[in-house]
């Protein structure tokens, strides 16, 4: 209440001393000559309507803001408006936000010294102006402008907003904006706060989405390995069956080493890394069996450093190279063959290779099974572009599979 008294005695004092002093320079200085008895009238009319405009810009103003004070009475408004973003992340929320306000012109931007500033037009549809007449142009506030700073800081940043007139300081004690600016500071202080709520959002649907297709890869991680496990043991449990018809002692070996293939396989758990030194005890455990039953038509040749043994690497896929170069490469054959299993380190990757010299690539050996789907897709979801699987032929026979991936040792372990 207090305040929109004063506001408006102040309005009223600074037109009733702009008149006076203009009265008495134009009939005192100029014409020298004692004012006509009408212009005290002249003035009091010209008076009154200021103090309309001013009580027009305070009901303004409460409409806005619902706050009457001498801050949100004037005419040029300052904000600190705290943002948990970077500076450059800030600047572009900042640019986008004032290139996009209504009204706005002239849009100059300064990355290097985190400015923006723009003019905005004044829309007379929402702020008439008591001064509209052509004779009174001169009088009316005209448009706005707004002047914005990034101020940087350790984990966030501050922006500096400044909404004003673009008329000098001294019109503001006779001529009023009716509201725009703050209109223009709360807008601009919403607008940004609704950008950063939405980028936000866009954060969290983006976490989101990635720990569902995380879910995801890890059930279908966990499908595929479970496809590929009993995929080895419905083979060997169907050799020992025929085993303890034919040969029960070699029936008696090849459980033995099937427990011992179980005993480095079900204690894993799909979230704990193998190495190369683990897949290759499972690997011998697996090669033991089948030579039991295939006898002297399988040689196997390890050629793996010890340095290369503690590599982290993804579990069963060794076993699942030998085990396809085994059914399609050498049991096919009639005097069966080598198995060659090698490991070499190049940069930051370490390849493993399976080679074979038994029949080669056929339309049963082109690796489309189900284990050389597997690896494909382990890797994909394991390693994304980072590890490769590649087959080729070997010679003079057989074939090649080498599975790559990057160097990495189970913590603790070093090169």
């Amino acid at each position: 209440m207090f305040a929109s008294f004063f506001f408006l005695l102040r309005t009223a004092i600074a037109w009733g001393a702009l008149c006076m002093l203009l009265v008495l320079f134009i009939f005192e200085g100029i014409i020298r000559k004692d004012p006509p008895d009408g212009i005290l009238v002249l003035v009091l009319a010209i008076v009154l309507m200021a103090v309309v405009a001013a009580f027009t810009h305070i009901r303004r103003v409460r409409l806005i803001d619902q706050t009457v004070n001498s801050t949100t009475l004037a005419n040029r408004h300052r904000r600190v408006i705290d943002l948990p973003l970077s500076a450059d992340e800030a600047f572009e929320l900042l640019q986008t936000a004032v290139s996009e306000f209504p009204g706005a012109e002239h849009v100059e931007a300064a990355k290097n010294s985190l400015q923006v500033r723009a003019k905005i037009k004044r829309n007379e549809l929402y702020y008439p102006d008591l001064t509209t007449h052509r004779s009174l142009r001169w009088l009316a506030s005209g448009d706005n402008q707004i002047y914005a700073t990034v101020s940087p800081g350790s984990e966030s940043c501050s922006v500096t907003l400044i909404c004003e007139p673009m008329s000098p300081a001294w019109r503001d004690f006779f001529i009023l904006d009716q509201g725009s600016n703050l209109d223009n500071v709360q807008a601009f202080t919403r607008a940004l706060m609704r950008r950063l709520g939405d980028m936000r959002n866009m954060e969290r649907e983006t976490v989101k989405q990635t720990m569902t297709e995380k879910e995801l890869s890890v059930a279908k991680l966990n499908l595929l390995h479970a496809q590929v496990e009993p995929h080895f043991l419905y083979n060997s449990l169907a050799s020992a069956q025929l085993l303890t018809r034919s040969d029960p002692a070699k029936a008696d070996e090849m459980i033995g080493n099937l427990i011992t293939y179980l005993r480095h396989s079900l204690p894993r758990t799909e979230d704990s890394p193998s190495t190369i030194g683990e897949e290759l005890e499972r690997t011998r455990a697996y090669l033991d069996i089948m030579k039991i039953r295939m006898g002297s038509r399988l040689n196997v040749q390890y050629e793996i450093p010890d340095y290369l043994k503690p590599v982290l690497f993804p579990s069963m896929m060794l076993q699942t190279l030998v085990e396809n170069a085994i059914k399609h490469g050498l049991e096919p054959k009639t005097g069966g063959g080598t198995i060659w299993i090698l490991a070499r380190a190049h940069e930051n990757t370490v390849a493993v290779t399976v080679a074979d010299d038994g029949r080669g690539f056929s339309a049963e050996s082109a690796g489309t099974g189900i284990g050389l789907r597997n690896v494909r897709e382990r890797l994909r979801l394991a390693y994304g572009s980072s590890a490769h699987f590649s087959i080729v032929a070997n010679f003079p026979n057989g074939v090649a599979a080498t599975i790559t991936v990057p160097t990495s040792f189970m913590q603790g372990e070093s090169s």
